[in-house]
């Protein structure tokens, strides 16, 4: 009988000093994510300090007609008209729906940069007005962008 509570004593202890140990890795992911927020943070505040002008070439983008279930794929240009690099931080659409992609690189003095905007059209019948704001170092602020259009329901 004690030798079956020693065994069952030490399993127990082995099977403690794992989950520890998959606690700490777990731990570690942590502090690696932590420390990239602050490094994402702390570029940000950097680009803010460092503003530039933008020009859109366009802003507005009308698709027409298209029938439910169709993608839409549109990419808006604009261009740094000013004298620091231009830093996209983020780029958030009104609805799940439309789902833009901001460039990761800055954009350089002079140089066109283009954000990509997929609109999943299923089950949205009917006129439809999307809005992608941008958030920037630019001053004044990045403007607004419109993607719109019809579905038509698939007869």
């Amino acid at each position: 009988m004690k030798m079956y509570f020693v065994f069952f004593a030490a399993s127990l202890v082995f099977i403690s000093c794992d989950v520890r140990r998959n606690d700490r890795i777990a731990d570690d992911s942590l502090v690696k994510e932590e420390k990239q927020k602050k490094q994402q943070q702390e570029r940000i505040t950097s680009a803010l300090k460092d503003t530039t002008t933008v020009q859109l070439i366009d802003s507005v983008f009308d698709f027409g007609t298209v029938k439910d279930g169709e993608e839409v794929i549109h990419s808006f240009s604009f261009k740094n008209t000013g004298n620091k690099p231009l830093v996209i931080m983020t780029a958030q659409a009104t609805c799940g729906c439309t789902v833009p992609e901001k460039p990761e690189e800055p954009i350089r003095p002079g140089e066109t940069g283009m954000i990509k905007v997929v609109f999943h059209s299923k089950d949205r019948v009917g006129q439809q007005e999307k809005t992608i704001r941008v958030t920037s170092n630019a001053r004044p602020e990045f403007g607004v962008l419109l993607l719109k259009g019809v579905v038509e329901k698939v007869k």
